[in-house]
């Protein structure tokens, strides 16, 4: 991914309102960021835990959407898959949740997706960051890159409302 600054994050979100995007608090370290490790930077809210932000370049440019995690927490920690990297956590996956872009999530409607609570999905799949718990699988590096991309993708057309349903 390419590195991007803090307008171009700004102007790119999809499912929230221009002054939203304005006043939203953005990693402070970005040009400290591996950015070529990264099909996409994700991070969480210091001051507002249960928000979350996820931003790519798709067709080469910027998207970005604004999250919620779940409010039921589980009383115990599980086993649990990422919908967009297949890593495998205890405790470690959360069910995010964006509202659609548009009319339809000024409507209060939504999609949710299942990902790493830290959204440190291309990490894990370049086996820069560990879980702790591994399920072998047969696919390359590459591939399990090509697989959060196409999955990343996937959502955000969900998002967009893009997406037959």
């Amino acid at each position: 991914m390419r590195e991007l600054t803090d307008p171009e994050i700004r102007a790119a979100f999809l499912n929230c309102s221009k002054g939203e995007a304005k006043r939203l608090n953005l990693p402070r370290d970005l040009a400290d960021l591996p950015w070529s490790d990264l099909d996409f930077l994700g991070w969480r809210d210091p001051q507002a835990p249960d928000r979350a932000y996820l931003v790519t370049v798709h067709d080469d440019r910027p998207r970005a959407v604004v999250l919620r995690s779940s409010a039921a927490a589980s009383w115990q920690p599980r086993r649990s898959i990422c919908s967009l990297c297949v890593t495998t956590h205890t405790g470690g996956v959360s069910l995010l949740v964006a509202p659609l872009a548009g009319p339809a999530g000024r409507q209060g409607n939504s999609v949710g997706a299942y990902m790493c609570s830290d959204l440190a999905c291309s990490l894990y799949v370049r086996g820069l960051r560990e879980t702790g718990t591994r399920i072998h699988e047969s696919l390359t590096v590459e591939q399990r890159i090509d697989r959060v991309r196409d999955n990343l993708a996937g959502f955000l057309a969900k998002v967009e409302g893009s997406e037959a349903s």
